[in-house]
């Protein structure tokens, strides 16, 4: 890879920061939002006494998935109200731009990178398959697809485009990557599986600290390489561990 491809001038026609489509942007996501906060309330209700009362004593003792779920909807809500993207954008340039960019480097962070996309996934579902996990590795890989078909929505609904599209002289490791930016699929599918192999197998302090470093990194890798924002990442990983613990609490259940 030549270092001289890895900085790319800007291209003609950047969009600004989270401007797509005027409209919608504006006024269309609030009124999507508000939406789905009275359809969700609407469903709430309707839902009989029991089932209601089982699943609010679901959320109650799992306080983690409640938790990566208000700071999904946080960073959502940050989105659509466009609020804190200067910041967002600066520590995007301090990771993309600024700093210690060896072309060792480069390529080490592409290949880790990759530890993230879907085929990824597929190849730990198989060695579990082999190694006779069976309904371990269904979950992987019915998670794997329904948490990319989840990130493709959420992405069209978001509209928000890659940096590279936006900030001039970015630079990109690899390819430019296609579709849009929020939420950033490869930290969901991370997240998604470490928590998962987590939540089932309880590796303990080191294991888990281990496991989610690998998670983190890939995060990081997603902004070094120029393809997202920090808040693509951390809305990423907070979609992908809710995955997690749902295909978790699946698999115990089944």
């Amino acid at each position: 890879m030549d270092s001289k491809s890895e900085i790319r001038p800007a291209e003609d026609a950047r969009l600004p920061a989270e401007q797509v489509t005027p409209f919608w942007s504006v006024y269309g996501r609030r009124v999507l939002l508000v939406s789905l906060v009275v359809g969700l309330i609407l469903f709430l209700i309707w839902l009989p006494s029991e089932t209601r009362a089982t699943l609010l004593f679901v959320l109650r003792t799992q306080w983690i998935l409640v938790s990566l779920l208000v700071l999904f909807a946080l960073v959502v809500l940050s989105l659509v109200w466009t609020v804190g993207h200067h910041l967002d954008t600066q520590i995007f340039l301090l990771f993309n731009l600024r700093g210690y960019h060896a072309k060792w480097l480069d390529h080490l962070m592409w290949l880790a990178t990759q530890l993230g996309n879907i085929v990824t996934a597929f190849t730990v579902a198989f060695v579990f398959f082999w190694l006779n996990y069976r309904d371990l590795a269904a979950g992987i890989t019915l998670g794997t697809i329904t948490l990319w078909i989840l990130v493709e929505t959420v992405k069209a609904l978001a509209d928000r485009a890659r940096p590279f599209l936006v900030l001039e002289d970015t630079r990109i490791i690899g390819w430019r990557e296609r579709g849009r930016s929020f939420p950033s699929g490869h930290t969901a599918q991370t997240f998604f599986l470490v928590t998962l192999l987590c939540q089932l197998f309880q590796p303990g302090l080191w294991g888990t600290i281990a496991l989610y470093g690998v998670a983190a990194l890939v995060g990081f890798t997603r902004m070094y390489v120029g393809a997202h924002y920090p808040r693509d990442v951390i809305g990423g990983a907070a979609l992908g561990s809710v995955w997690g613990v749902l295909f978790a609490l699946g698999i115990r259940i089944g």
